[in-house]
């Protein structure tokens, strides 16, 4: 199979789908691999690297698209890639359907079948293509989160530990999950106190269990976040519902009653975030305020570790793209139903029901599809 790689090309993503031991291994395996020139740099990996690993290195962004079968990619295509979209052709990446209308329909007109990372699902119901960027991306949120606490950017001025006969910041994270649980760890660590908000009992336990230091479990309802959100001088949001876009968990009024100065982080942003009053940054402009606290709403967080997230990215997907190179799309989908679970779109069809459901379109099974032989 001819394996394309782009360079990304959205706002300061320095990541890149593969690394060289990935592409390596993906010749090995006697497939063809297009490599965008200068798609590595921005994660320490020089052309010659691809090269020494068996890829040919393409002058191009339309070039890579033009002669992959398979396309795969760190972040969903921007406005300007949707036109290189092809029927028959895969698309392998995060995509973030249900808060993407636009791309959503440009994926049906393309023909193109389009796997999400983010929904491939294990029978457990883990995610284990999403997990490496939630950990990457609940760690940030302290690091970020601390650096806009400070004064001269904006903050309260307090350090996230405090120090002896100071009180530590008080760090409220929105949902146990991964990114809760990583975000977390990073602010115990640095000597917050931490008040997780989650609905599943089980998870707290666990959750009590594992993270030792100042922390408080709560059930999440609109009283204790209102309660919480109020006090926290930090709020994290990381609630997910896997391919569905995020509930707003905390509201405009909860954020209308927080001390100026204070700091949200938005995790959840990329499916459409779990904050009301959070929309949408880049890393070239991360924050805005709101009735004077901080947000922080970058939709690619893990982009600005770059070394760090592509080791973990193609850690988790090179399994994947290698089931789908070896055996094709469809006998790969047949035999792996986590696999099957990443189609969102396929040949003009909406595949993955929260998608749909989030457009108000037609869902049609990838199953179905199968069974009715039009999956080629």
């Amino acid at each position: 199979m001819r394996i394309g790689v782009p360079k990304e090309i959205k706002d300061n993503e320095n990541r890149i789908a593969l690394t060289p031991a990935g592409v390596a291994e993906l010749f090995h395996h006697g497939h063809y691999l297009l490599v965008e020139e200068g798609a590595g740099i921005g994660s320490g990996f020089a052309d010659a690297e691809f090269q020494a690993a068996g890829a040919e290195i393409v002058d191009t962004h339309e070039e890579v698209f033009a002669r992959a079968e398979m396309i795969i990619k760190v972040k969903e295509p921007v406005a300007a890639e949707y036109p290189l979209l092809r029927e028959g052709q895969v698309l392998f990446t995060y995509l973030h359907l249900a808060a993407e209308e636009a791309l959503t329909r440009a994926l049906i007109d393309s023909g193109a079948t389009a796997i999400a990372y983010e929904t491939v699902q294990l029978p457990d119901r883990s995610l284990p293509l999403l997990t490496p960027m939630s950990e990457v991306a609940g760690r940030m949120s302290i690091q970020v989160g601390a650096h806009y606490l400070e004064k001269t950017h904006g903050g309260r001025g307090q350090l996230l530990g405090g120090v002896p006969g100071v009180r530590p910041s008080h760090v409220a994270i929105i949902g146990g999950g991964v990114v809760g649980t990583n975000a977390a760890q990073m602010a115990l660590g640095a000597g917050a106190s931490v008040t997780i908000l989650e609905k599943d009992a089980n998870r707290m336990r666990y959750l009590e269990e594992v993270l030792h230091g100042n922390l408080v479990t709560l059930m999440s309802n609109r009283q204790t976040v209102a309660e919480v959100v109020s006090e926290a001088d930090l709020v994290v949001g990381g609630v997910l519902i896997p391919g569905a876009k995020a509930p707003k968990v905390v509201t405009a009024d909860m954020v209308r009653g927080m001390r100026p100065g204070a700091v949200v982080v938005d995790v959840a942003i990329d499916q459409g975030g779990c904050i009301e009053t959070a929309h949408p940054t880049s890393h070239s402009h991360p924050t805005y305020e709101v009735n004077g606290v901080t947000h922080y709403c970058v939709t690619n967080m893990p982009g600005a570790v770059p070394r760090t997230s592509t080791f973990a990215l193609s850690n988790a997907t090179l399994p994947y793209a290698l089931r789908l190179a070896n055996r094709g799309f469809v006998e790969a989908v047949r035999r792996d139903p986590a696999l099957a679970q990443g189609v969102n779109v396929h040949i003009g069809r909406i595949t993955y029901a929260a998608v749909a459901e989030a457009f108000g379109l037609p869902h049609t099974p990838i199953e179905d599809l199968l069974s009715q032989g039009v999956a080629a």
